[in-house]
């Protein structure tokens, strides 16, 4: 048991926040209270005085690299870099070597997930070998404990087989997740086609690669009414094609990572390929564009897209290096920092697209304080100074190392137990 005192508590799904003591039980959460009284000298205080006390953290898109480039994370890894950026709960992406497009592999990755201390679901793909042509077993997948089904990573590109495995998604009540870039209009990926694109004397990849596909997914969803999620939006036509697309159906949703909101395509020009990723960095109205949609609830879902690679990698040059930066232990202090004391959100609204949204969207049991619901907890100073740089994870890329940042995870405490202090 645990009780944790003196905390200021924000529960974002019931909109329920104040001094309150907080008590757990195993798993769950037994009481939240006013001055809450020891049940025994086994019970393990906590003093959260000065700290916000908030649901466990939830992120629908990790990469954990496991099985098959371990040397890049692998699933401990992962899970030990989330605990210390306040997730309890997890969805990795099924982009492994082999991929999750059968039941054994998907039983190793969640067998592997069982020994993190934290909750690791994972996707399945959507298609066999993740090449676009044939859709896998999907209610077998399902039985066999899938979250959802995506092939992020690779966009699908046959509108029918789209549009098949959105009938077949519904009809299980489980969502998608869509990687929307059109190859055949991309030179080199991870760079946006402007002024980025010009520094490195390449064409780079333009933002009508993400619209069409995104204009796309929209409309076959509105048709099949499937779950699906837009992944790390980065255009702003592509908030406003959700915008829209939001007023005509109810589940539709859209992430964003905390690099897109934070950063433009003046990064890759500073930082070169840490900030290369897909979809690339863009310019100042789209970050605008997407800081506007999480304010007014277009974009639902803030999402790491937690990539790692190695140094080695990283250090190829531009056209050569892969996409993607790692995530987990900045995004809290990122958005804190941009959004919360930049005036755009209140914590509680940050916490809901960090959290309760999420954990919505995967129709997961996390993502809020309630008594009876799960012990899944976190405890942040938010004003504390956060400079990354010591990372959980095993790789180290990033643009954001070094950054003056605020907001610091203290402990995390996940299915009852702490799993970072």
């Amino acid at each position: 048991m645990l009780l944790i005192r003196n905390g200021y508590m924000i529960d974002p799904k019931s909109g329920r926040e104040g001094k309150y003591d907080i008590l757990t039980d195993g798993d769950k959460i037994r009481r939240i209270g006013k001055n809450l009284e020891q049940p025994d000298e086994s019970c393990q205080i906590i003093d959260g005085e000065g700290l916000l006390v908030a649901p466990g953290l939830v992120d629908v898109h990790v990469h954990f690299r496991e099985p098959g480039f371990t040397e890049k994370e692998d699933i401990i890894t992962g899970a030990a870099a989330a605990a210390r950026g306040g997730f309890t709960t997890v969805v990795m992406m099924a982009n492994t070597r082999p991929p999750v497009d059968n039941e054994d592999t998907l039983k190793f990755v969640l067998e592997r997930g069982r020994d993190t201390g934290i909750h690791v679901l994972s996707c399945a793909n959507v298609t066999l070998g993740m090449q676009g042509r044939e859709l896998t077993p999907m209610e077998k997948l399902a039985a066999a404990g899938a979250a959802g089904f995506t092939d992020d990573g690779v966009p699908l590109l046959d509108a029918e087989l789209v549009r098949e495995a959105m009938k077949r998604a519904a009809a299980l009540d489980m969502p998608l997740s869509f990687h929307e870039e059109d190859p055949a209009l991309i030179s080199e990926n991870g760079i946006n086609r402007g002024k980025a694109s010009a520094f490195f004397h390449i064409d780079g990849s333009p933002r009508e690669a993400e619209i069409t596909l995104t204009q796309r997914d929209l409309e076959l969803a509105l048709e099949t009414g499937a779950n699906i999620n837009i992944q790390h939006i980065s255009a702003k036509e592509s908030v406003e094609l959700v915008r829209q697309a939001k007023k005509r159906g109810s589940n539709i949703h859209a992430e964003a990572t905390p690099h897109h909101f934070t950063l433009t395509e003046e990064a890759v020009i500073r930082h070169g390929t840490l900030a290369k990723m897909n979809p690339p960095l863009r310019e100042e109205e789209d970050r605008q564009a997407i800081i506007q949609g999480l304010v007014d609830g277009t974009i639902d879902i803030i999402a790491t897209d937690h990539a790692p690679h190695t140094t080695e990698e990283k250090e190829r040059e531009i056209t050569k290096a892969p996409s993607g930066i790692i995530g987990l232990e900045t995004a809290l202090p990122l958005a804190i920092t941009g959004l919360v004391n930049g005036g755009y959100l209140t914590m509680k609204q940050l916490l809901r697209l960090m959290s309760t949204n999420p954990a919505g969207l995967y129709h997961l049991n996390a993502g809020f304080l309630a008594e009876g619901g799960p012990a899944d907890i976190i405890l942040i100073d938010t004003s504390a100074d956060n400079i990354p740089g010591d990372y959980a994870s095993r790789a180290t890329n990033t643009p954001f190392t070094g950054w003056n940042l605020k907001g610091r995870v203290v402990k995390t405490i996940a299915a009852g137990r702490v799993v970072y202090s």
